[in-house]
């Protein structure tokens, strides 16, 4: 019963929702997690697009949804909401590479900061017009890093909870296009239930004519 009016409940969010977006898109080709299903996810306001799975498995419903600032994740079985993508904006006269510097920096210790610096990251997934970074130990800093590692446990981020991720993938991401905002993307360990490869970047809606 839980199951069948949550589904209801989804199919009425969906229907009503101002970010569900059936479009003209094809789903990705990969098939979705058994008890998910695909559905293209659409917002303005938050400046984003994206094909995601909504999930219900009986015991646990798992819903994505564009919401503040990005693409979040929430359990029906309680837990945190987990922010999976977040759109940052740029500051006027902000270059791409500033404003990945100053969302990167948040929380960094200045000593740790100095020994970090933006790489691309060369991602064969990603599609044409769409460069992803991470901030990465320049070689003095990994070298100190190697020397002291213990074999036997995963250290901490070495550039930070938003550089280069030792348990999983994370990175920042530019579109051609937009010059206005980035991506910051936590994809994680496993496979994630939404495709990195349709996250769309989209202009605010331009204000009505008077």
């Amino acid at each position: 019963m839980r199951s069948i009016l949550f589904n209801l409940a989804l199919i009425a969010l969906i229907s009503n929702s101002p970010y569900a977006n059936a479009g003209t898109e094809m789903p990705p080709a990969r098939a979705p997690v058994p008890g998910c299903a695909w559905q293209h996810l659409s917002d303005a306001a938050v400046g984003l697009a994206a094909w995601v799975q909504q999930c219900d498995f009986g015991f646990r419903q798992i819903v994505l949804s564009l919401k503040g600032s990005g693409l979040a994740m929430h359990y029906s079985d309680g837990g945190d909401e987990e922010t999976l993508v977040e759109v940052r904006t740029l500051a006027a006269g902000e270059t791409l590479e500033a404003g990945m510097r100053r969302a990167w920096a948040v929380g960094v210790a200045p000593a740790v900061a100095r020994h970090c610096q933006l790489s691309a990251y060369a991602d064969s997934a990603a599609h044409a017009g769409v460069k992803r970074y991470r901030f990465v130990p320049d070689a003095a800093y990994a070298k100190q890093l190697a020397a002291s590692a213990d074999p036997n446990d995963i250290p901490e981020p070495p550039c930070g909870e938003r550089g280069i991720a030792l348990d999983g993938e994370q990175y920042f991401e530019t579109q051609a296009g937009s010059h206005r905002a980035f991506l910051f993307v936590q994809v994680g360990q496993d496979e994630p239930l939404f495709d990195p490869q349709t996250l769309q970047l989209l202009e605010p809606a331009a204000p009505p004519p008077r």
